[in-house]
C-alpha cells in the first residue's frame, strides 16, 4: 500500500464549512475533497487535458 504524507492544515472556519457541503454534494470527505482539488489545479499547471486530469483517482473517498 502506497505511505501517504500527512500534515496539518489551518483554516478559516467559513472555508472549512464550505468545502464540508461541497464534500458532501459529490460524497467525498473533506480530505478527499481537498486532495481531488490539488489534483485539478497540479494538472491544469501542468497543462493536462481536462479529460486527463478527470482521469485521475477521482473517486470519493470515505
Amino acid at each position: 500500500m502506497e505511505s501517504r504524507k500527512s500534515f496539518l492544515l489551518r483554516m478559516d472556519p467559513a472555508l472549512w464549512a464550505e468545502l464540508e457541503s461541497w464534500a458532501q454534494d459529490e460524497l467525498r470527505s473533506v480530505n478527499g475533497q481537498i486532495e481531488y482539488l490539488l489534483k485539478q489545479a497540479v494538472a491544469k499547471r501542468k497543462g493536462v487535458a481536462d479529460s486527463q486530469a478527470a482521469s485521475a483517482k477521482t473517486s470519493p473517498s470515505r
